[in-house]
């Protein structure tokens, strides 16, 4: 109940109106079928007693009008809650799109929450479940609500007939908790094989692995786990259908025995007055049709109750990640003003979730304002961890990181990201214009900074050589005019991207990785003055990038090992930073030709 409540606070949200529609469809519904119930009645008595015209007119005009009337509201209201019904659907999508953008960073790594937002896609897209569940709600609102309605009716006759509408009830209750068990445990049980199902169908999709699924022939291989896959899920459905449709047929058979009963027990009353006195015919016209809709009523009611369970077991992992905490709006209430004038970390260390072994341990070091720092290690030494930390991607197991003095985590969220600008190895272009990639804006953006930054970076003649220059839309997935990046561009848009931000830091994680040696260097020979006067870091494989630097951060094993000049690194023969920068010396020597 905690969860149905839940959901229907977020629906609201959302879109309030649809949820008025639904409560004032369900209400129209209900007082259609009483007044269809009790208008024949006074029309029968009225047949069979003083038969006055004008009463007769009456009464037959009010049931004729009552379902004309109510049956054209109902579509008018059909009509307008399905428009506010889309909208209901794309708000729900959209608040969750809102979550995952606010959502702490480590919960977009963890296996687990990774597993819950896929689950809950599923259910939003695969089963349509938030209109099925808005739908549902009100269905069976308005018919618990008539139902209550008809059994007030039926208490005239007396105590008899409600025990035992009640006995059935409670059988039938009893009938849908032993279902709802069932469906958790399919619930449970399907998850898992939807997710693998989801991931070799995603396969077929996704532009970026065509070329190794052409190139290795390996489609067979993932259409066979797609059909495994599905065979899974259609046996383990076969099989909660068949139970279900077992308990559908139990309760069927409780609402004949209860309906059976009920004829009789009116039939008696109108012919004898053994049990009670006895009932006019439009009396007997009322109980009758009372308790043929109560009938027809209870088997909606509980199949609606059966759909409303299974679609709230769909929706729960939807409605547990909404419940996560927001890294925007939960942490830090000190705006940051001014320029990073020191980075500051001070006995880090930090462990991956999930991991049994510290990635940092112990770390401190200090990066004062305008310095170019260099950090370099071997694979799995921590340098991209460093950048997450001080991008309150993660939080550290002990120690602080400090700028300016203050803990990050004491600044509010917002103002602190405006401060830090990042290019990572897995940057990512967006289908927007050049212009909008670079500024990250729609409107307002200063096109002369970012020509000259496309100039500063290198992309100057390829970008005049486009039909629309920087508003050429970058991507082909729903414009075919659009135009494509070679690596090493796409990453220069994403350097002037960072540089157009205007942050007082500058972060660069592998930030020449897919650009060739000639190419990386003319991007670190203008790094200098890019970047200006701003704190910059950056990570590479690639030493020559050291040579630019005030100093270089040796990460060795987690640890600092060293932190200083290139020339005094260079100094130090035995050290891994000469090392490593002897090695990639001799890789890029040539021989003489012959």
């Amino acid at each position: 109940m905690k969860k149905l409540f839940h959901f229907i606070r977020l629906a609201w949200a959302v879109s309030p109106m649809h949820i008025l529609l639904l409560f004032v469809k369900a209400i129209t519904n209900m007082a259609k079928t009483l007044l269809n119930i009790l208008l024949p009645m006074f029309l029968i008595n009225e047949l069979t007693g003083a038969k006055e015209a004008e009463r007769l007119l009456l009464f037959a005009g009010l049931i004729v009008l009552n379902n004309v009337g109510m049956t054209l509201l109902d579509n008018l209201l059909q009509k307008f809650s399905a428009v506010y019904q889309e909208k209901t659907g794309n708000g729900m999508m959209k608040l969750m799109s809102e979550k995952i953008m606010n959502l702490e960073y480590s919960y977009l790594e963890n296996p687990m929450y990774l597993d819950l937002k896929e689950r809950a896609v599923f259910a939003i897209q695969n089963q349509n479940a938030i209109e099925n569940m808005v739908n549902i709600i009100f269905q069976v609102v308005g018919q618990a609500f008539t139902m209550v309605s008809m059994i007030v009716i039926l208490a005239t006759l007396g105590p008899v007939l409600i025990v035992v509408l009640v006995l059935g009830i409670v059988v039938s209750l009893l009938i849908y908790g032993r279902v709802s068990k069932h469906q958790m445990q399919v619930m449970q049980e399907i998850i898992p094989i939807n997710r693998r199902f989801g991931y070799y169908a995603s396969l077929a999709e996704d532009k970026a692995v065509q070329k190794d699924i052409r190139l290795y022939g390996m489609s067979d291989m993932i259409t066979g786990r797609i059909m495994k896959f599905s065979h899974e899920t259609c046996d383990v459905f076969e099989n909660m259908q068949v139970r279900t449709g077992k308990a559908m047929g139990q309760m069927g058979a409780v609402n004949e025995f209860v309906t059976a009963f009920s004829y009789a027990y009116v039939g008696i009353r109108t012919i004898s007055d053994a049990l009670g006195p006895k009932l006019t015919i439009g009396a007997l016209t009322m109980y009758v049709n009372t308790v043929v809709s109560f009938s027809n009523l209870a088997l909606n009611f509980g199949n609606g109750i059966v759909n409303l369970m299974q679609f709230l077991n769909w929706l729960e992992p939807y409605l547990e990640f909404m419940t996560l905490s927001e890294e925007t709006k939960e942490t830090g209430k000190v705006p940051f003003a001014g320029e990073v004038e020191t980075v500051e970390f001070k006995n880090v260390t930090f462990t991956y979730p999930n991991a049994e072994q510290p990635v940092l341990k112990n770390i401190s070091f200090t990066i004062h304002k305008g310095e170019k720092i260099s950090v370099v290690g071997l694979n799995g030494a921590g340098k991209s961890t460093l950048v997450k930390l001080i991008c309150r991607m993660y939080k550290a197991d002990n120690g602080e990181i400090l700028i300016n003095g203050r803990n990050i985590y004491e600044y509010e969220y917002l103002s602190y990201m405006k401060t830090i600008s990042a290019v990572f190895q897995d940057y990512r272009l967006f289908n927007f214009t050049i212009a909008e990639n670079i500024s990250c804006q729609a409107m307002n953006a200063s096109m002369e900074k970012i020509e000259r930054l496309v100039d500063e970076v290198g992309l100057k003649e390829k970008v005049q050589e486009l039909p629309n220059g920087i508003f050429s839309r970058f991507g082909k997935d729903y414009d075919a005019e659009g135009i494509e990046f070679s690596g090493g561009q796409g990453q220069k848009i994403a350097i002037a991207r960072a540089l157009y931000k205007d942050a007082s830091m500058v972060i660069l994680d592998e930030p020449a990785s897919a650009l060739d040696p000639i190419a990386e260097a003319e991007i670190y020979e203008k790094f200098n003055s890019l970047v200006e006067e701003k704190t910059a870091i950056y990570i590479s494989h690639r030493m020559s990038s050291s040579v630019f630097c005030d100093r270089i951060l040796i990460i060795d094993g987690g640890t600092v090992a060293d932190f200083d000049t290139h020339e005094n690194l260079m100094k130090k023969t035995e050290s891994l930073y000469y090392k490593l920068f002897q090695s990639q010396a001799e890789n890029y020597k040539l021989e003489p030709a012959v």
